[in-house]
């Protein structure tokens, strides 16, 4: 079924008139009426009767009007939405992200761009690296922001900023009072880690190995708000990215330094190599990028 046969028969519906409907829509009338019977035989039903000089919708007709007007309407609609997705200024940008970068990083990133693009929408997605980084390869995100570097191949990924990790203790630790502890200081106690298949396991375990500390594993946590709090309970310590400001201290915990070098993690931005992303998103990509090469200049 041809869909602008199917806009030529509306036309005719509401004229009432073939001849008068072909001079609205620019057609001679014999392509209009060859374009209609081609539809009827198509349908196996007639569409229109003979009224006086023009025609009149058959019962058929009346019934497939209404499924016509929403196929016309889905059509204007599509157009529409690929229209705004092509659109910088007013398209959408799907975007996955660490649960840790969601309480000001990602926001701050979404409010300055779209101080200069309000027209653009954001659909979020928050998750582990390890599905940040699928969701970006198989297409259900445009782009990510991450951490530790993917190793997946079909991404790209570019460095944004390196956070220091930090020991975080119950306020009552004996190390409460200490600013600055090694990971060896807590060998012997129970921590509340990450899950495995999140980049902060991955580099807890790695420091862990460095630091000749076989940890004993009491809980493992998805979010950093969850494994805060029940270090707070007592369950553990835990290695985690710095608090929000003014929340160093809050919630039953402490935040230390960590002595060793290697205690930090660098978010990235991801995204799929040689896949054409929307002007939108394309648009948020390369401000992210600016930003990260120059920090602070949007605040």
């Amino acid at each position: 079924m041809d869909l602008t046969t199917v806009r030529w028969f509306l036309a005719v519906a509401d004229v009432g008139h073939v001849t008068n409907a072909a001079a609205d829509l620019g057609v001679s009338q014999p392509a209009l009426s060859r374009a209609i019977a081609r539809l009827e035989d198509d349908l196996g039903h007639p569409l229109l009767d003979r009224a006086g000089r023009g025609v009149a919708l058959s019962p058929y007709g009346r019934l497939f009007r209404e499924h016509a007007a929403r196929l016309v309407a889905v059509e204007d609609a599509a157009r529409r939405a690929l229209g705004q997705a092509a659109d910088p200024e007013r398209g959408e940008v799907s975007l996955a992200f660490l649960h840790t970068q969601g309480p000001s990083f990602v926001p701050d990133l979404i409010r300055r761009f779209r101080a200069g693009r309000p027209g653009v929408r954001f659909r979020l997605a928050q998750d582990r690296a390890g599905r940040v980084g699928a969701a970006v390869r198989e297409g259900r995100a445009d782009l990510g922001i991450t951490s530790p570097r993917p190793d997946d191949p079909a991404l790209e990924w570019a460095p944004l900023v390196t956070e220091r990790l930090q020991l975080v203790v119950p306020a009552a630790h004996r190390l409460a009072g200490r600013r600055r502890v090694r990971l060896a200081d807590v060998a012997g106690e129970p921590f509340v880690a990450f899950r495995r298949d999140a980049g902060l396991r991955r580099i807890f375990d790695e420091l862990c190995a460095a630091a000749g500390v076989r940890p004993l594993i009491a809980f493992e946590g998805e979010e950093t708000a969850t494994v805060r709090g029940l270090v707070a309970a007592g369950l553990g310590v835990a290695v985690a990215p710095p608090p929000p400001p003014g929340e160093e201290d809050l919630h039953g915990v402490r935040h230390l330094a960590l002595t060793a070098p290697s205690a930090a993690r660098t978010i990235g931005l991801a995204w799929a190599a040689g896949r054409t992303r929307p002007p939108a998103a394309e648009a948020f990509r390369r401000f992210v990028l600016a930003d990260a090469r120059h920090p602070g200049s949007g605040n």
